[in-house]
C-alpha cells in the first residue's frame, strides 16, 4: 500500500504571539500537524528532502492502518553507510519540536562520510533530545584508539544544529553537549588491547571482567581521554565484532575466513548521558547480516511538561517515555549486543 506523508512543521511559534505565552507555542506541536496534511501554499514549496537525500519533518503512515499504528516515522537520515530513523508514538507527535539533523564526515582526508555521524535533535515538551549515529575510525593497530577519540572530540565540536527558533526565551541547544538527555550509539571500533590468542582463551573462558579490563573504550574513558561525564550500562554479553559470513563463528576460526581474522571487540556500543535517563536494558541481538552482532538498549527518562494553567514547568515521573514494545523479547540477554538504539519514545 502506498504510505501517506504529512508535513511536520520544525518549530511551532506562530509569527506573533505574547512574550509570556512564548515557550508554550514553541514546543507544543499543534495537533492538527499530527492528524492533517499541511496544505499552505508556503510550506508546500518547502523541498522535503535536505542535501543527503533523506526525508525531514514528515509524519509517515498507512492510511488503511491509521488507528492502528502505534508509531509514526518522524525522521529518516542516511550518510554512505550510517542510516537513522526516528520513530514516535501517535500520541507524543504533538509534543515534538525543534526537529533538526547535522551529518559530520570523518572518513577519507578527514571529511568524506564513510566514517562520521548522522545526529537528530528534538524537543519532547521542553525536554531536548539529541542522538548521535557514529561510525568511527577503524583498526586494530597500536595508537588507533587516539583517532577514535578524536572523531569524538571533532563530531562534538564541529555538529552545529541550524537555529529554527529566533525568539526570546529559553535557547534551543545548537551543540551536543547543551542538550538535555544525549544517546551516543553506533559502530564505535574501540578494540581490546589484547592478542587475538588471549582473546579468545578468556572467551572461552567467559572471563567477561578479564576481557573488559583490556576494552579500549573503558581505559580512554578511565583515562579521562574521551567520553568523560558520559554513562554506559554493564556489559554481559560477548564481542559483537567481526564474525564469518551468514555465521556464529568468529572471523578467523575457520580456514576459509583466516585471511579476514580481526581480534573480538566490543565495537558497537550505547553511551548516554543527562539526569533523569535510566537504561533498562542494554544486550545485543543475533542477526547474521552483517560482521557486527547489533546492540539493543532500552531507556526510560523523565521530561519537563509545560503546566498550561500556571505556565510554569513540572518534571514528574507521569512524564517518563517508555517503549518495550519495541524491542524483541530478550531471550539471549548474558550473551551478547546491536547497533541500534530503541530508545523509550
Amino acid at each position: 500500500m502506498p504510505m501517506q506523508r504529512k508535513r511536520l512543521k520544525a518549530c511551532n511559534c506562530p509569527a506573533e504571539m505574547v512574550k509570556s505565552s512564548y515557550r508554550d507555542a514553541c514546543f507544543r506541536r499543534p495537533k492538527k500537524h499530527a492528524d492533517e496534511t499541511d496544505s499552505s501554499g508556503e510550506e508546500e514549496k518547502e523541498n522535503t528532502r535536505d542535501s543527503c537525500g533523506s526525508v525531514l519533518s514528515e509524519v509517515t503512515s498507512a492510511p488503511t492502518a491509521r488507528d492502528q499504528l502505534k508509531y509514526n516515522l518522524i525522521v529518516c537520515k542516511q550518510m554512505v553507510g550510517i542510516f537513522v530513523t526516528v520513530w514516535v508514538k501517535k500520541e507524543l507527535v504533538q509534543h515534538i519540536g525543534h526537529l533538526r539533523t547535522s551529518c559530520i564526515g570523518r572518513g577519507i582526508l578527514g571529511c568524506l562520510g564513510n566514517k562520521g555521524c548522522i545526529s537528530v535533535s528534538m524537543t519532547v515538551h521542553q525536554t531536548s533530545f539529541c542522538f548521535i549515529c557514529s561510525h568511527l575510525a577503524s583498526g586494530q593497530k597500536e595508537g588507533d584508539e587516539f583517532r577514535r577519540n578524536s572523531d569524538v572530540l571533532e563530531i562534538q565540536r564541529l555538529t552545529l544544529f541550524s537555529r529554527l527558533c529566533r525568539r526570546t526565551g529559553r535557547r534551543i541547544p545548537e551543540k551536543i553537549l547543551e542538550h538535555d538527555k544525549v544517546i551516543w550509539f553506533g559502530d564505535l571500533n574501540y578494540r581490546i588491547a589484547l592478542s587475538y590468542e588471549d582473546t579468545k582463551r578468556l572467551l572461552t573462558e567467559n572471563n567477561w571482567d578479564a576481557l573488559f579490563e583490556k576494552d579500549q573504550l573503558k581505559i580512554e574513558r578511565d583515562a579521562g581521554r574521551v567520553f568523560k561525564g558520559w554513562n554506559e550500562g554493564k556489559i554481559y554479553f560477548a564481542p559483537t565484532y567481526k564474525y564469518s559470513s551468514n555465521s556464529d563463528a568468529y572471523a578467523g576460526e575457520t580456514a576459509t575466513s583466516n585471511k579476514k581474522r580481526r581480534t573480538p571487540a566490543w565495537c558497537d556500543r550505547i553511551l548516554w548521558r543527562g539526569d533523569g535517563t535510566s537504561q533498562l536494558s542494554y544486550y545485543r541481538g543475533e542477526s547474521r547480516f552483517s560482521d557486527h552482532r547489533p546492540v539493543c538498549g532500552t531507556f526510560i527518562v523523565e521530561v519537563e511538561a509545560l503546566n498550561r494553567k500556571t505556565r510554569r514547568r513540572s518534571s514528574n515521573a507521569d512524564m517518563k517515555i517508555g517503549a518495550e514494545e519495541l524491542l524483541p523479547t530478550d531471550k539471549n540477554k548474558g550473551k551478547g549486543t546491536s547497533r541500534s538504539v530503541s530508545f523509550h519514545k
